[in-house]
């Protein structure tokens, strides 16, 4: 399984870094070399940790994540406050020395898909170069259906026929959170929209690894 998984978002704070830890884990009990990559993080590396240590140590920090910055701003902003700047093929080729090492790569953005990494890109131009599977996470809530569109939009057409889509359950849902799924899954095929649960107790818990093993079969098939 060489290909590239790359979760990306309708914003920052999404759920990125839980459906990424989750895919980490599925696959590593599934017993794929996996590398897990957070190329850029600017306000923190909690992410970049959570990461870690979903390895298990199979990767270092500073393998896993690259490039931080202190300021919590867009990467290109926070780079650009320290004197820094980041390349796009400098995270092409952090992501294809994963690629000839590991069995399967997931990447996790930063932010939103338009979101400004570095010098000139995005996660847009990431995934197209790349060539990546995207999966696409958004909180369940009233707008998410646009949210999901936009970015299905936004992406190159490729790619964005191959995303599947992860809603994932708020702690306080609203009326619209009932329907989403299935007004997306008219627009887009059931099979490629998959509801995360609201992580609170061991049996949704429990779910949740379902459903990521339900998207990673989806992604497979694709």
């Amino acid at each position: 399984m060489k290909r590239v998984i790359f979760v990306t978002g309708s914003d920052t704070g999404v759920g990125k870094t839980v459906v990424t830890t989750m895919l980490t884990q599925h696959l590593c009990a599934l017993g794929h070399r996996v590398a897990a990559l957070k190329p850029l993080c600017s306000g923190g590396r909690e992410d970049a940790v959570a990461l870690h240590a979903a390895l298990g140590g199979a990767l270092s920090l500073d393998e896993i994540n690259p490039w931080h910055f202190y300021a919590p701003l867009a990467p290109a902003l926070a780079a650009r406050k320290e004197h820094r700047r980041v390349l796009p093929a400098e995270v092409l080729a952090q992501v294809r020395q994963a690629q000839a090492r590991f069995d399967a790569v997931l990447v996790e953005g930063a932010g939103g898909l338009l979101s400004p990494l570095g010098v000139g890109f995005n996660a847009r131009i990431l995934i197209a170069r790349l060539r990546a599977t995207p999966v696409v996470v958004c909180p369940n809530r009233l707008g998410a259906v646009n949210q999901v569109l936009l970015v299905l939009a936004a992406l190159p057409l490729a790619a964005a026929r191959r995303a599947q889509i992860v809603l994932v359950t708020q702690k306080h849902s609203d009326a619209s959170a009932r329907s989403n799924a299935a007004l997306l899954a008219e627009h887009l095929g059931r099979e490629r929209v998959h509801r995360l649960p609201w992580l609170c107790n061991a049996a949704q818990t429990a779910l949740a690894r379902r459903v990521v093993a339900g998207l990673l079969r989806r992604i497979q098939a694709g």
